[in-house]
């Protein structure tokens, strides 16, 4: 299988990764987890677990995602708070129904929510 490489800045290091990746799910999608009371809109994709050691290793082994997946970030919220998770795609379900993203960040990075999906500022764009 081909291989390339990365720098992750959030892992401090050089991410080995397959050459082509699947992801099911694309930035500006609302998804939810699939395990923990919470959803999101994806902002950012890594092809493969990109994130600290310390964060993998702090999650229960029973629990723990294989990294050879898509991990994404999300700007998310729960009934309590809001904040930026880190999610493998495992762990993901769609959720375009249930309508908007009440984070703070939204707005930062998305234009409006159509169709059930949030649509990226053009700036942002490329």
């Amino acid at each position: 299988m081909d291989r390339t490489h990365f720098f992750s800045a959030q892992a401090g290091r050089t991410i080995d990764a397959p050459a082509r990746v699947h992801a099911s799910f694309a930035i500006g999608d609302v998804v939810r987890h699939r395990m923990f009371d919470f959803r999101g809109v994806i902002f950012d994709i890594d092809p493969v677990f990109a994130n600290s050691e310390e964060w993998y290793d702090s999650i229960p082994e029973d629990l723990r995602p294989g990294r050879e997946q898509p991990f994404y970030h999300l700007f998310a919220e729960s009934d309590d708070s809001s904040y930026v998770a880190y999610v493998s795609q495992q762990n993901l379900l769609g959720d375009s129904l249930g309508g908007p993203v009440e984070h703070p960040d939204v707005h930062q990075v998305f234009e409006s929510f159509e169709n059930g999906r949030y649509r990226m500022r053009r700036a942002l764009t490329h």
